[in-house]
């Protein structure tokens, strides 16, 4: 082989030194290991040579072992959704009555207090309604009053005619008694004259007696049979009065149902008076419903009223929206749900200002959301498809961390609830 001459230079202290380099024909040879120290190569001799970093790669493994520990721990204490929005009351405004607005002083988005005017009906109609509500009212006062100054009175003549009636009916009935004494006694006097009589014509017949003296008991005879017939008649008129008194008596005798249906009359007025009392103050109500005010403080919105339009009772008009009382509506996963309880601690996340809040897991809803859906899935028809469903939980926002009503029903949010 050719020998080659390298030529190389070291400086040392300013001297050069120049050495020739023949390259011999046998191969270079490594230098033979030094006896009691085996050779170390790839990361042996790595680690041989940097006794060090064995330690610096433990420590690295270490590190990164609790790292996943710790997320693994702060993962699995934390159930997240995104699929969850504010919620809050919303208030539909409505009418009582029917009329036609003259007057609305509202606009949308406008902040109101509880009280707050809203509108105002025309309130001509009603206030004639209130004016014939409150006579009527007032003729039913007086007719009551009447009635109940006439229950004394009609009891009291009433009473007197039963009294009265009764002591006709005893009187006629003893009348009748005395007529028929006077009955046997004429009776009696007729039947004594009667035999006189017959002892009379005897002793007429024998001339024992004179003819005068047997005129004389014909006539005691026959003004006997006279007074015995005057004492029957007076017997059937006694007794006619009698059963006249007696009707009198059994007429007077219903005064009772008498003074008992006054009274009734005089409860229907008094219940006339109490249903007049009710129509005049709903006649003041409805004067009152002509004017409609807010029911609780909110901001208004969907106002769908303007003035002069002819609205009906019931009819909707606005929607506030109370900001006082706002929570937040989080859907989560069924399989989220194994230790999500009440009073929990969450923190939302608002994706509108980029701000969190915090918060506590109110309830949890009472069936998934598919259940209150407009067509529920129906699963007995064969075709089941098991789809994870979603669950509402209620979420009440801290109080105090929204003075300035920020926060707005409908805003996206994320829940993190922290179930350990």
């Amino acid at each position: 082989m050719a020998e080659v001459v390298q030529v190389a230079k070291h400086e040392n202290n300013g001297d050069v030194t120049t050495m020739d380099l023949t390259d011999q024909t046998k191969p270079v040879e490594a230098p033979a290991p030094v006896e009691g120290k085996p050779a170390k190569n790839g990361m042996q001799g790595f680690f041989h040579e940097r006794p060090m970093a064995r330690w610096v790669l433990l420590g690295l493994a270490l590190a990164v072992l609790a790292g996943v520990a710790a997320l693994w721990r702060y993962y699995d204490g934390r159930e997240t959704t995104d699929d969850a929005q504010i919620d809050g009351r919303l208030a539909p405004v409505s009418t009582r009555v029917s009329g036609m607005v003259i007057k609305v002083l509202v606009d949308d988005n406008q902040a109101v207090e509880a009280g707050a005017p809203l509108m105002e009906l025309d309130p001509k109609d009603y206030d004639v309604a209130l004016q014939r509500a409150r006579a009527e009212f007032a003729d039913a006062q007086a007719n009551a009053i009447a009635a109940n100054v006439s229950v004394p009175l009609i009891s009291t003549n009433s009473s007197s005619q039963l009294t009265s009636a009764n002591a006709a009916m005893n009187a006629a009935q003893k009348d009748v008694e005395s007529a028929r004494a006077r009955v046997q006694e004429a009776q009696a006097n007729y039947t004594r004259t009667s035999a006189d009589l017959k002892r009379v014509e005897q002793l007429v017949q024998k001339d024992e007696i004179s003819r005068q003296q047997y005129d004389a008991g014909v006539s005691s005879n026959t003004a006997a049979r006279a007074t015995l017939d005057a004492a029957v008649s007076g017997v059937a008129s006694a007794e006619g009065r009698a059963a006249q008194a007696a009707a009198q008596a059994a007429a007077a005798g219903t005064v009772p149902e008498q003074i008992r249906l006054v009274r009734a009359r005089a409860s229907a007025a008094y219940a006339q008076v109490e249903k007049y009392r009710a129509s005049l103050a709903q006649a003041e109500l409805n004067l009152q419903y002509t004017k409609v005010a807010a029911p609780v403080a909110g901001v208004v919105s969907k106002r769908s009223v303007e003035p002069g339009q002819v609205v009906q009772a019931g009819q909707p008009l606005f929607a506030l929206v109370n900001l006082e009382d706002i929570y937040v509506t989080a859907n989560f996963k069924e399989t989220q749900l194994k230790k999500m309880r009440p009073g929990q601690r969450v923190r939302i996340h608002v994706d509108a200002y980029e701000r969190d809040y915090q918060g506590t897991v109110d309830s949890l809803g009472g069936a998934t959301g598919a259940r209150f859906s407009l067509l529920p899935p129906e699963n007995a028809t064969g075709n089941y498809v098991k789809v994870v469903q979603r669950v509402p939980v209620r979420i009440r926002i801290d109080p105090g961390q929204d003075p300035k009503h920020i926060l707005r029903p409908g805003m996206s949010v994320v829940s993190t609830v922290l179930v350990n």
